[in-house]
């Protein structure tokens, strides 16, 4: 990135990657785990990183990523080339656990702190898949239905500028 809009970026991105906003309330510690840049075209907001991708500091960097590259039809070259897609997701740290093994929700803090700062940084966004219900709340609002099934299945009311996924864990193989 070599715009001014590019470096204005760079420098946010930075700022993001030393957040410790709400490291207390993080088992393993804050690590903002985040993709972007002003030449992205696709956008993708989902969850927060699980625990693979909080050791490696890659987004989607386990099964999960997996089967959404798989849905996409995106190798994991072109999905980690962050000049084409960026990922921002809801919760920029890995929330920890729940007692059932699940992860626990993104964390509140991330996206009303850095997505209004982030997201406008990125003009050539032309499509924002919305992966899982905490992104769907924020960015359909009221379009939503009434169930996360409800609205996937209502993909084409949110179109062309958003997309929503349900989230491609092994919990929805189904």
């Amino acid at each position: 990135m070599t715009s001014a809009a590019g470096s204005k970026l760079d420098r946010l991105l930075k700022k993001v990657r030393r957040c410790t906003l709400c490291a207390a309330h993080l088992s393993l510690g804050p690590r903002p785990v985040l993709r972007a840049s002003t030449s992205a075209r696709l956008l993708i907001i989902g969850q927060a990183p699980g625990t693979k991708g909080h050791e490696t500091g890659i987004p989607w960097n386990d099964r999960s990523g997996d089967r959404l590259r798989q849905w996409l039809d995106v190798d994991r070259e072109t999905f980690y080339d962050e000049s084409q897609i960026a990922i921002v997701p809801m919760g920029f740290c890995f929330p920890g656990q729940d007692t059932k093994g699940g992860d626990l929700p993104p964390r509140p803090e991330c996206a009303p702190e850095w997505h209004p700062k982030i997201l406008p940084l990125m003009p050539n966004i032309g499509l924002t898949l919305l992966i899982g219900q905490y992104a769907q709340v924020r960015y359909l609002g009221d379009r939503r239905r009434g169930t996360l099934t409800e609205t996937v299945k209502a993909w084409r009311n949110f179109l062309p500028d958003h997309l929503a996924l349900p989230h491609p864990s092994w919990r929805n193989t189904g």
